[in-house]
């Protein structure tokens, strides 16, 4: 998987910002990146605080660009465009405080671009890696919210390895019928980046009415509404998760079904099921999980675990960087 997505930057290389510069987890994925050549890394922080942490690391970090917020040539232009995208919500002291945080400064290199996608996390909440994402990148048009996925990848020695994409275990809560929708086709847009077709089931605790309640009801209506506004994508629903990975049951329970029995692509009702979901996947199942991935912005932007480790972060700025358009 990834040896295609390198493939694919080594032809259009690509600016990715680290909203946590100084962190060692950065700056060990930096200098793998700056060796292997494929994306340009720019560091946000202080320039001597960068340098001593690289050097405290043992890190070469050598050709990142490194950008401090507080002596940044373009500040005023950029607390200017800020206050334009926040007119009537940030006053131009508010945005210019909020822009000597490498969260919201990260965020408006990719809106002036300056960069083309932002990494963040290591230390921000998953909040304050969206908030100004949602503040100043927005939803690309005709989309209305924000939703994530994960990459699932399970090896296999002698064969192919096996690939998933679930969505949404990270974001929204408690998703209406609408979100479903967008979480569903956005979460087939993400899998297909990945090498994935995308056959989409529509999760549910009933197959095609074998149970009944206004969650059913959620999940049977979205998928309808999927099928009129997507009617190149496979999908279906609603669906058990047994319906939808086995070929026997889904004989039996949806005969017929393009989609039951083959499923890749899972779409959960609510973040309960999608959280426990993947990590069932990942933690019996053997596969190892990769994102959130965040869908439905006007740029790739995402969000690191505070927990995560140096070659989590490679990974990601791999998969957030790939999914520049």
């Amino acid at each position: 998987m990834f040896e295609n997505l390198i493939e694919v930057l080594k032809q259009n290389p690509r600016k990715i910002v680290f909203t946590e510069g100084n962190d060692p987890r950065i700056l060990s994925a930096t200098e793998r990146l700056l060796k292997e050549g494929f994306l340009e890394p720019v560091l946000v922080g202080r320039v001597e605080e960068v340098d001593a942490a690289a050097k405290e690391g043992g890190f070469n970090i050598e050709g990142a660009q490194i950008y401090d917020p507080a002596t940044y040539a373009g500040m005023d232009e950029m607390v200017e465009k800020m206050v334009e995208l926040r007119k009537g919500k940030m006053t131009e002291e508010e945005c210019r405080a909020a822009l000597q945080k490498g969260n919201y400064f990260g965020t408006m290199l990719v809106k002036t671009e300056k960069a083309d996608a932002l990494l963040g996390g290591a230390t921000y909440s998953t909040a304050d890696t969206v908030r100004p994402a949602l503040q100043l990148i927005k939803t690309r048009p005709g989309n209305n919210i924000v939703s994530s996925s994960f990459i699932m990848v399970r090896e296999h020695e002698n064969k192919e390895n096996e690939m998933l994409c679930m969505g949404d275990c990270a974001i929204n809560i408690d998703p209406k019928e609408d979100d479903l929708v967008e979480i569903a086709i956005e979460s087939a847009k993400t899998a297909k980046v990945f090498g994935i077709d995308p056959k989409v089931a529509m999760l549910s605790y009933s197959t095609k009415g074998s149970g009944s309640g206004e969650n059913v009801d959620k999940v049977r209506n979205a998928t309808e509404k999927i099928k009129e506004k997507a009617p190149e994508l496979d999908v279906d629903g609603e669906l058990q998760f047994d319906a939808a990975v086995s070929p026997v049951v889904a004989e039996k329970k949806c005969k017929g079904s393009k989609v039951a029995g083959r499923a890749n692509t899972f779409i959960f009702p609510d973040i309960s099921a999608g959280n426990i979901g993947y990590k069932i996947a990942q933690r019996l199942g053997g596969f190892d999980a990769y994102g959130p991935v965040l869908q439905g912005l006007n740029a790739p932007i995402n969000d690191l675990s505070r927990g995560c480790n140096a070659e989590e972060v490679y990974v990601m700025a791999i998969i957030t960087a790939a999914l520049k358009e």
